[in-house]
């Protein structure tokens, strides 16, 4: 027991349990830094090709780069945690992510904005499996309910406001660095959470790990880079036989991992991961369920924003408002789950799910029925999803990690951040396909073609999100922390 579970018993049942909040909110800041990077490149893209004069393909590589090194480091990132210590490495990718930032920001041609946006990926692994670790292993488990509930506020809030943000920043024009400061923004902040973070994080390392698995590392990145480079890349491409092919070669990377880890382990040796992990019920069926719900949620709001700006003309700042209303919707919910979860567990979740589904039907519903689309049109079905989002999103995260021990924490707080990127480049991939292929405005009219591409694009969302409902059900019972 640590001294904060101690503490918290002594002072009786119904003491609230202490939270770290200086070294929880240390670690959420880079999580939210490395989430809305994900998101607010979208809205400088035309900025940035005009002034770098960046080719469609080099300007669909400042966008792909950064999530492709993200995804295929993530797992390695948590694993060096394991050997070298939580912090140490958390502060690592920190300044890695900043050093990038600032690079990007400084970057003069598309080709060096394109490099720096790769390493910025890279810092952001090593930053973000350190989030899901430092919670769980320094938060008392009868109020990690309550600090996942704040992280998926935060992951909500840097997903969905990543395109306001950038707006706002691109509009203000702050000293003359136009999209420029979308990057510029991340210095300062990156440097003061260095500072904290050596100040206020605690130590730790997973017990008995002796070194890295440099096969398996080697194995697996492939295997990612094998999954997600054609996600990324083969729509715009139109899928040609060598994105087929990457597949298929991805399936046998995986393999070749999976007979090298269970070898290691054989041999009683430290794997990249253990593969034990996945006879967890809870653990094998939350990672699909991660990878369903990251891929509704990334790829509409990408699909929204087209519509916005493409459909009806707005500018970036005025498609981000649109999405004010279901953001703060969002941060009220997610506040609510954190209250609701102790006293009803699982049932919030599958509320969450089913709301969820039923919001992404309503507005495909709403759009199909014949009315023009405008943002009066669609606002209040985003906040009906933003309802369901934030009871499943919030409770998601803590569900999954709540049965891992701590000495394998780290390895699967960075298959989960793994998977949260390759959900979202699958449903980029699946959903951005239906969206183009359901938009032609030279024949239909702007507007009109917008309104029935996001309303095929919702149809799309709500599969995956009655998918993600069924997973929800399917999930272990557990007792609820407050019932012990």
């Amino acid at each position: 027991m640590t001294n904060t579970e101690a503490e918290a018993v002594a002072a009786g049942p119904q003491a609230a349990p202490a939270v770290p909040w200086p070294a929880v909110s240390v670690v959420m800041v880079g999580m939210f830094m490395a989430i809305l990077d994900s998101f607010i490149v979208v809205v400088a893209g035309p900025a940035i090709q005009a002034d770098l004069g960046a080719s469609v393909g080099q300007l669909q590589w400042i966008l792909a780069g950064y999530q492709l090194s993200y995804a295929v480091f993530m797992i390695t990132g948590g694993r060096l945690a394991d050997l070298y210590g939580r912090k140490r490495v958390f502060i690592t990718g920190t300044a890695v992510f900043t050093l990038a930032s600032l690079a990007c920001a400084l970057a003069q041609d598309p080709g060096t904005l394109i490099g720096a946006r790769i390493i910025q990926g890279v810092g952001a692994a090593l930053m973000v499996p350190q989030v899901f670790a430092v919670i769980t292993l320094v938060v008392p488990e009868n109020a990690r309910h309550r600090v996942f509930g704040t992280l998926g506020i935060v992951i909500g809030l840097a997903t969905m406001g990543g395109q306001l943000v950038g707006g706002l920043l691109i509009g203000a024009d702050l000293f003359g660095t136009g999209w420029r400061s979308v990057f510029w923004v991340n210095v300062p902040i990156g440097v003061v959470t260095i500072v904290c973070a050596a100040r206020c994080v605690p130590e730790s390392r997973a017990p008995g790990t002796r070194k890295l698995d440099v096969p398996g590392v080697l194995a697996l990145s492939s295997a990612l880079l094998l999954l997600t480079f054609p996600l990324i890349q083969g729509r715009e491409a139109g899928w040609p036989w060598w994105t087929w092919a990457c597949f298929a070669a991805s399936l046998a990377a995986f393999a070749l991992f999976v007979v090298l880890e269970r070898g290691i382990d054989r041999r009683g040796g430290d794997p990249l991961m253990r593969l034990s992990l996945f006879s967890q019920r809870s653990f094998s069926l939350g990672i699909v369920l991660v990878l369903a719900v990251y891929a509704l949620l990334t790829s509409y709001y990408l699909a929204l924003s087209i519509s916005m700006q493409e459909g009806l003309g707005m500018s970036a700042l005025g498609a981000g408002l649109v999405y004010t209303p279901a953001a703060v919707t969002f941060f009220a919910f997610s506040k609510a789950a954190g209250r609701l979860v102790p006293k009803y567990g699982r049932r919030v979740l599958e509320v969450g799910a089913v709301v969820l589904a039923a919001g992404y039907l309503a507005t495909a519903v709403v759009l199909l029925s014949g009315p023009r689309l405008t943002p009066l049109l669609v606002i209040p079905t985003l906040m009906f999803q933003s309802v369901g989002g934030g009871l499943l999103i919030t409770p998601l995260l803590n569900t999954v990690l709540s049965r891992i021990a701590p000495e394998t924490v780290g390895m699967a707080a960075g298959v989960l951040s793994t998977a949260q990127q390759i959900g979202g480049a699958l449903g980029v991939a699946v959903i951005g396909a239906v969206f183009f292929d359901s938009f032609h405005p030279e024949a239909d009219g702007r507007a009109e073609a917008a309104g029935h591409a996001f309303a095929m694009s919702s149809l799309t969302t709500c599969t995956i999100a009655v998918l993600a409902a069924v997973l929800v059900f399917l999930l272990p019972a557990r007792k609820t922390p407050a019932a012990g």
